[in-house]
């Protein structure tokens, strides 16, 4: 059983599940909120993630700090990407650097900002003061099922003692209380046996 844990220097590569990202826009945003919009991923190692994003998305802009072989190659906490260029962010973030990428995205998305993270990353005073209390999500979505994320790889048949749920930013809406939401069972409505093909070591 895996639990997710990094060293300060990791890259933190833990390959996202495909049907965990499907389970964000089938049953917390919708197809048709999307359909005609922009994303960005911006931690998208080999791009499990963005991949799937482009089943939903009219156009998907993939990007990392490490070349996986996958999207451009660059930083998103610096500079580069200019305010609101894309409608939404959406990724799995290093965890040690959720925070920064959280607020980075608020400028840069137009419409929204989602992030896969560890059901904990709600915990903490330091967090609440610098994040949540300034910035509330719009939405926490927690996942009922356990989504099975493991470092370097996808794994269909790997295990977790962690819970993960999406955190949701919604322009449109004022920062009030999130709304929490349970993302039903649906891995195995979501999940194809196409997405293991590919069994790519530095992925996300």
């Amino acid at each position: 059983m895996s639990r997710r844990f990094e060293p300060i220097k990791s890259l933190d590569n833990f390959p996202t599940p495909p049907w965990a990202t499907r389970a964000l826009i089938e049953k917390v945003i919708r197809l048709e909120k999307v359909e005609e919009l922009t994303c960005l991923e911006p931690a998208c190692g080999a791009g499990h993630m963005s991949k799937v994003l482009t089943e939903y998305f009219k156009s998907v802009e993939a990007s990392d700090v490490h070349d996986y072989g996958h999207g451009k190659k660059i930083d998103f906490l610096s500079d580069f990407y200019n305010k609101k260029s894309f409608d939404w962010v959406i990724t799995n973030p290093p965890f040690k650097l959720a925070e920064e990428f959280i607020l980075k995205s608020l400028e840069v998305s137009r419409f929204g900002s989602a992030f896969l993270v560890r059901t904990n990353f709600l915990e903490s005073i330091g967090r609440y003061e610098r994040l949540f209390s300034q910035f509330p999500p719009s939405c926490v979505a927690q996942f009922v099922e356990r989504v099975p994320i493991v470092k370097g790889r996808l794994d269909k048949y790997a295990t977790t003692a962690t819970g993960y749920a999406w955190l949701i930013w919604k322009k449109d809406k004022a920062p009030v209380a999130p709304q929490l939401k349970w993302i039903e069972p649906c891995r195995r409505s979501l999940e194809k046996d196409i997405d293991y093909i590919e069994t790519i070591s530095s992925t996300y």
